[in-house]
């Protein structure tokens, strides 16, 4: 069964938050949690929090165990961008960006097997293989 939670307008840059994402793609709930615990990031906090929301759905709304849930999808968008100005020598303004992002992370229980993907047959690969003959020797 998949289990969503989001995250939204969290105050930091959709690029820091993918690098910690990025860590924890396809990882098991319980080993995701540990490595984020242990990772010296702002965004991992956010991330340990979306995903054990995620956990939590999972238990409490499907009855299902938090030590098997594995982490099937997590997505990081860019969230609405505050522009504000700062004062710079000679009367001009620089712009500063305070950027957020949107962090969906989806759980499930089942360890879904990769899909196999088929080769597309060609003209080589359609003609039979055959030994060359060799001649004996008189």
């Amino acid at each position: 069964m998949k289990v969503q939670a989001k995250a939204r307008r969290l105050p930091i840059s959709a690029r820091k938050l993918r690098l910690v994402a990025d860590m924890v793609r396809g990882m098991d709930v319980p080993q995701a949690q540990l490595l984020l615990r242990s990772t010296n990031k702002k965004a991992a906090d956010m991330v340990y929090a979306t995903i054990k929301s995620a956990s939590a759905n999972a238990e409490n709304n499907y009855n299902l165990n938090p030590k098997v849930l594995r982490i099937e999808e997590i997505r990081v968008d860019e969230g609405s961008t505050l522009k504000r100005m700062r004062p710079r020598a000679k009367g001009a303004s620089a712009a500063i960006l305070h950027r957020s992002s949107h962090l969906f992370v989806s759980v499930t229980d089942v360890k879904q097997e990769p899909k196999v993907v088929k080769k597309s047959s060609t003209k080589a690969a359609s003609k039979p293989v055959t030994k060359p003959v060799q001649k004996e020797a008189k």
